[in-house]
Parts: C-alpha cells; structure tokens; sequence
C-alpha cells in the first residue's frame, strides 16, 4: 500500500512538471522602438539583473529594422509587445489597430525644438523666416505649430525641410536654424560633444499637452494580462534600482552591449534619463491621455476620437 501511495505520487509529480516548467519559462518577445540605447535601461537590467526570470518570464528583447514596424507588428501578432510613443498609440488606435498601452517606460516628453545657443534664436519669437529640419513628416504641423503660436508666430512663418536622422550635423553645419525630433537626453548631448551647445524649447511648456514618450504595447485581442502584469513589476523593479544605485546600473546596462552601449554619449544620455523613467509602470493617468487625444483630434491629426478607457485597460 505504501508503495503504491509513493508510486502515485510520484506519477503526478511527473505529470505536473511539465506544466511547472511552462509557467515558469513564459516567453515574450518585446520588439524596441529603435537600436538598445539608455531609453532602455529598465528593460536591460530587468533582463540582466533576472527580473523577468522571476516573474516567469523569458523576454526575448528584437531590435526593429524599420522603427514605424514595431507596433504594426504586434498588432499582426508577430511580437508579443513592443515600445511605442503615445502619439503614435493614440493615432494607431484612432486607425482601428488593436493596440492597447501596457506600460510606461518614460512618462515625460523627450521630444524639443532645439536651436543652438548663439543668440540667433532666443525665444520662439525669433523663429519667423527660419528653418527646421525634422526627421519624419508627421504631426509637426499640429506641434511646432502649436508652440510657435506661443510667440507670436504661424507656422507659415517657417520653412520646414526633412533632414531624415542627420538631426544635430543638420543644425551644426547650419543647414538648419532648428530641428524637431531632437531628444533632450540625446542631441543636446551629442552636439555638446561636438563643440556645440545647444537650447531647447519643451513642447509641454508651449501649448501642447504632456505625454508619455516610450511606452509598451500589446495586441488589444489576444494580450496575456497575467504576463504583463509580471513584465511590469520587472520593469518597475529594474527601475527602482537604476534610480537607486545609477553608476553601478551603468555599468551593468553599458556591459550588455559594451562596443556600442559603453561611450561618453550614451553615459551622459544615462544621467539625463534617470529622473524621466516611469517609477510605477502599471499606473495610468486615463486623462492625460485623453487631453492629448483631444488636441491631436483638434488638429486634424486624428479624424476619429479614441477614448483612453477602450485601449487603456487596467493592468
């Protein structure tokens, strides 16, 4: 009898290791919105530190060959999550894709209009008959618009011209007296490196409403909440611990791909980053997102209006 006893539990162990074994090794695959750089850090450190491992998960992180695909392909179901921008969501979304924001990764703006400091450009007053390069034609109008109308100028005003990615080489050779698309944390930087130093105007404090700049997405239909659920605790974990322990999560962020993450560039990005990283993944903010839906709608960028609560579920 007590073999039999023994026996059986023994068969019922091997029956449910198996399904052990798929919980604790849930894979995802998580497509960038562009190459690893310090926008990343959580998700590095999630991934190296084990984070995701002890929430079960097994994150596959892909870089994208083309940056507009990422979130087209979760919505084709060909990645399980991918990091997008806010604006882009709200559009994809009016579009009829079935997206839906699964997380925060940077909760402020990162976007400028950026100028270099040579007393040229003082104040947007200063930019009637310049001209801006921008790296993709998109939502400008309704944006730099928007901020150049703060002082006192159309858009009409200005010339814009695209320079695809040679955003700082574009505005150091003086090819350009502006750019938009310039990230914060990024060009000023890189300029700064080159000899230049550079001004910024923040689109939040001109007239357009704040955003998130990097968040996640899923496929609305068919999106695994229990995993996403784990994948931000990770993410939040990982933060926590960049915030708390920045130079040694540096070093352990540049070792992940040190010939290309490890130079005085991405270094000085790191440190402008930090404080801009979300510390609550999960949280939401229903009418932030809605305010900037309204405004994108209010400038022809949208022709539908979504509603945040439809592709902003609670996580």
């Amino acid at each position: 009898m007590k073999k039999n006893i023994i026996f059986s539990a023994l068969a019922l162990t091997a029956t449910l290791l198996p399904v052990f074994a798929h919980a604790e090794t849930k894979k995802l695959t998580l497509m960038l919105d562009w190459f690893v750089n310090p926008n990343h850090g959580p998700v590095v450190i999630a991934k190296e530190r084990g984070y995701f491992k002890a929430q079960g998960l097994n994150v596959d992180i892909q870089e994208p060959a083309d940056p507009s695909m990422p979130p087209k392909l979760v919505a084709a179901k060909k990645v399980d999550l991918a990091i997008s921008y806010q604006p882009n969501l709200t559009i994809d979304v009016a579009a009829g894709l079935p997206l839906i924001r699964s997380g925060t990764l940077i909760a402020t703006p990162l976007n400028t209009l950026m100028v270099l400091d040579n007393k040229k450009i003082n104040d947007l007053s200063d930019f009637k008959g310049k001209t801006i390069g921008i790296a993709f034609s998109g939502n400008e109008e309704a944006t730099i618009g928007t901020m150049l109308k703060t002082g006192g100028v159309s858009y009409d005003d200005v010339n814009i011209i695209n320079v695809g990615w040679a955003l700082s080489s574009s505005l150091a050779s003086g090819r350009v007296d502006a750019i938009w698309g310039g990230f914060r944390n990024f060009e000023g930087n890189q300029l700064a490196l080159e000899g230049f130093k550079a001004k910024a105007f923040f689109p939040e404090e001109h007239g357009v409403p704040a955003y998130d700049e990097l968040i996640f997405v899923a496929n609305a239909n068919t999106y695994d909440k229990a995993a996403i659920t784990g994948f931000n605790k990770a993410i939040e974990q990982a933060t926590t611990y960049i915030v708390n322990h920045p130079q040694q999560a540096w070093k352990e962020f540049a070792a992940y791909a040190p010939d290309t993450l490890n130079n005085e560039l991405n270094k000085r990005a790191w440190n402008d980053t930090l404080t801009r990283f979300a510390m609550r993944p999960s949280a939401i903010d229903l009418k932030r997102y809605d305010d900037y839906a309204q405004f994108m709608y209010s400038q022809n960028i949208i022709k539908s209006l979504p509603k945040a609560k439809d592709y902003v579920p609670a996580l």
